[in-house]
């Protein structure tokens, strides 16, 4: 199974990719979830040093700029949503979950890195939208793990077949890639758009066993992490955030998908337009 990113070589030593130049968010308003650490952070960084008004959007807040919000609890989604005033230029579906070592559910019902990754970020676009400026940027950040395959709608919550902590990732990340196709559709106004960071040491990683660290190459035999030649800072996984968010470089782009700040192909299957639907209304069954 392919979980990460392509191999590659690091990029650029430049922080940020060397996206992070000659433009100007003053004015602009943006919300970064999971914005406290890791590629959250360097994401919310970057657009403040742009000149971005920045709030980030995590369960715990430790700083000024910070709301709470648990994407797996969707009363606190719309709590989120509901409170916010004024206009939005960028939302960055940063947050997310992997590989949680047994099944576990939302209040929902919903499998819970379904439940985090696609049906809290789909609602709080949603609760979003009315605040979301002409020409507004979404940014879903993905993973290449989606190519494991499509939605598994039969299924989706893992109630009869076994679980599977890394499968159940990867079809939260095809749930992702879906959301994009159909918001891309509806929504004319708004450039929405997916992207995969990259391997990057982040707490993302906190439920991986030592036997998939190890078979990544982040791992040694002692248990000591390591960071392999393809593996990112933190800035660098974020340059392609910050990319599809700020840069005039991608203005009017919508519906595609990015890796190392440039688009890459995308299966067939999450750019079914039925299956993207067929996701969008599920999306708004598992809010009522």
């Amino acid at each position: 199974m392919f979980f990460g990113h392509w191999i590659m070589v690091r990029p650029t030593s430049a922080p940020y990719g060397g996206v992070v130049n000659n433009f100007d968010l003053t004015g602009r308003r943006a919300i970064v979830t999971g914005g406290a650490s890791g590629l959250g952070a360097a994401t919310a960084r970057a657009l403040e040093d742009a000149g971005a008004d920045v709030t980030i959007a995590v369960r715990t807040p430790r700083s000024p700029n910070a709301r709470p919000l648990d994407l797996a609890d969707l009363d606190s989604v719309r709590a989120f949503a509901d409170a916010w005033e004024g206009p939005l230029d960028i939302l960055v579906a940063n947050a997310g979950v992997m590989a949680i070592p047994t099944r576990q559910l939302s209040a929902q019902g919903w499998e819970l890195q379904l439940a985090t990754n696609y049906l809290g970020h789909f609602a709080l676009a949603l609760g979003l939208r009315p605040h979301l400026t002409d020409g507004a940027r979404l940014v879903v950040v993905s993973s290449g793990a989606y190519r494991n395959g499509p939605f598994d709608f039969d299924d989706p919550q893992f109630a009869r077949r076994p679980y599977d902590p890394m499968l159940a990732y990867a079809q939260s990340k095809t749930a992702e890639m879906l959301f994009v196709t159909e918001a891309t559709r509806q929504w004319d106004d708004v450039a929405v758009n997916a992207l995969s960071p990259g391997y990057i040491h982040t707490a993302l990683q906190r439920h991986l066993d030592d036997d998939t660290m190890r078979a990544f190459g982040a791992m040694d035999t002692d248990g000591n992490l390591i960071t392999p030649s393809y593996y990112k800072t933190p800035e660098e996984g974020a340059a392609t955030s910050v990319l599809l968010a700020a840069s005039p470089s991608v203005e009017g782009v919508t519906g595609r998908y990015f890796e190392d700040e440039k688009e890459a192909p995308v299966e067939d299957f999450a750019r079914d337009p039925e299956a993207a639907e067929r996701l969008w209304e599920l999306g708004l069954s598992g809010m009522r």
